[in-house]
Parts: structure tokens; C-alpha cells; sequence
């Protein structure tokens, strides 16, 4: 309904605490009156007691939704880091955030004084509840955003966003560089850790290697080396480590084969050493 620029700006719990707790009271006297208003509607229109009490359910679900989808972006506003004082000096000060907040009583009050004199005492509460409809939306839908508009054209309001704009631009590269520089830090290191591991795997994936090749006969004593072999592996470098070595022994294996199709036993004879998981797993 709004657009709420007024309070997204950072300050202290102290003094935005209260007109938060100002803005929901409000938000919720004006929904009071949006649906005694609606209500008096329908049965000017001949809707029965009934059919209005049947309405109500869903009207007070599409009600539920618009005011917590208000709240969400109010809550969410007035917690965001935004510097914009200087780029709203008015919108921004205490007393207009008071006077935008209250803004739904004032008219209330505009409302009910306007029914001074009147016997009538419906005709009160109904200009009271009119009253805020109005205000409310010439306060909250035209006035504010046409005062944020108007401040944002000003000289120094346009550089302070600028430079704003520019240092949040600054930030955001400044992160992404201490990103990739973090990102090749760690890969660095898992090369380093690779080359190393080269050189301790050689023997591990010739013998692995060889242990592929055995037949039916010494596959289970085949198997129980390989297993020995898998969580030498772990304990060197973890899952990382047993990835290379099953890489070398592949490799080794489809260079002795001369290209043959290959059953990867690895795969399964390793699974559940440390984080492995056999492919059926």
C-alpha cells in the first residue's frame, strides 16, 4: 500500500522501537475500519446478516494475507542497513515517521470531529471509520511517495545517493575479490595436496591394479587388500584422497588392458570406508 521509504533507514532499537509498535496499532485500526466500512457497504447493497457473516470468513483470510504481507515488508524495512538520511531529510526525520504512522488516527479524529452536533451516533463512528480510509490513503499512497520522489530530485540528495550507490559497488567487488581469492587459496591447496598424494598412490594403484585382475578364486582375499588399501587412503587425505587413487587405478588399469571394458569392483569394495558410498548405496 505504501512504500514504506520513510523507515528504511538504520537506527537504534530505542527510537524506532516505538514507532514500529505506532505503525502496526495503526495498520490494525485502519484494517477495523476498512472492514466496518465494507460491512456497512454490503448491507446498504440488501445483503442479508447472514450472507455477510458467511463472507467474513474469507474476507478475514484475504484480510490475514494483505496485513502479513504488509508487516513482511514493513518488519523487513525497518531492519534494513540503509544509510538515506541525507537523501531523505524529511521522510526520514522522527516527527514525519510519527506523523506517517499516525496517520490512520488522524483521520479518524478528522472523522469524528466532522460528526460534532450529529444525534446520530452511528454517523459518527461511520465518519470516524471514513475518515481514516481517507487520510490514510492520501497519506500513505499520494503524499509519501511524492514527498520521497521530490526529496530524491534534490542536489544533494542525487550526490549522497551516488556516492551511496558507489560505495556499496566498491563493497560488493571488495567481497567478490576476498571470494576468489579464498576460492584459489583452496585450490591451491588441493593440487598441492594432489601432487603429493601423486607420489604416495603410485604403489597403491599398481597393486590395486593387480588385485582388479585376480579370478574367482582369490576374490576374496583380493577384496580384503583392497579394503586395507581404501582406508590407508582415507586416513591420508579422506574422501578426496580415495577419489585420486580410484582415478590412478582406473587409469593404470585401462593402460594395461589395452582399452578393454573395465568393472569398477572399487566402487563397491569401498563402501562404507569414512563417507563412501558405493554406487547401490
Amino acid at each position: 500500500m505504501d512504500t514504506n521509504h520513510g523507515l528504511v533507514h538504520d537506527r537504534s532499537s530505542v527510537r524506532v522501537g516505538p514507532i514500529k509498535v505506532l505503525h502496526v496499532v495503526s495498520t490494525g485500526w485502519f484494517i477495523v475500519c476498512l472492514a466496518y466500512l465494507l460491512v456497512i457497504a454490503l448491507l446498504q447493497w440488501g445483503f442479508s446478516g447472514s450472507s455477510i457473516f458467511f463472507l467474513s470468513g474469507y474476507l478475514a483470510v484475504f484480510v490475514f494475507v494483505l496485513v502479513s504481507l504488509y508487516l513482511f515488508v514493513f518488519f523487513r524495512g525497518v531492519s534494513r542497513n540503509q544509510q538515506i538520511e541525507h537523501e531523505h531529510p524529511l521522510t526520514c526525520s522522527d516527527y514525519y515517521m510519527i506523523l506517517y504512522a499516525a496517520s490512520p488516527f488522524l483521520g479518524g479524529i478528522a472523522g469524528c470531529l466532522s460528526g460534532v452536533g450529529l444525534d446520530v451516533g452511528d454517523q459518527i463512528i461511520y465518519r470516524m471509520a471514513l475518515g481514516t480510509l481517507v487520510m490514510t490513503f492520501l497519506f500513505w499512497v499520494i503524499l509519501d511517495p511524492s514527498l520521497a520522489v521530490s526529496e530524491g530530485l534534490l542536489p544533494a540528495s542525487r550526490t549522497h545517493r551516488h556516492h551511496r550507490l558507489a560505495r556499496q559497488e566498491a563493497e560488493r567487488k571488495e567481497r567478490e575479490a576476498k571470494r576468489q581469492q579464498v576460492l584459489a587459496q583452496v585450490l591451491e591447496i588441493e593440487q598441492t595436496h594432489r601432487r603429493l598424494w601423486q607420489e604416495a598412490l603410485e604403489p597403491y594403484a599398481q597393486e590395486l591394479s593387480v588385485l582388479l585382475a585376480t579370478d574367482a578364486d582369490g576374490s576374496s582375499k583380493a577384496r580384503g587388500r583392497a579394503v586395507e588399501i581404501g582406508a590407508e587412503a582415507w586416513r591420508l587425505g579422506g574422501i578426496s584422497c580415495m577419489r585420486q587413487l580410484r582415478e590412478m587405478t582406473v587409469s593404470t588399469q585401462v593402460q594395461q588392458s589395452g582399452n578393454k571394458p573395465i568393472l569398477d569392483y572399487l566402487s563397491y569394495w569401498w563402501d562404507g570406508i569414512g563417507t563412501w558410498r558405493g554406487p547401490n548405496s
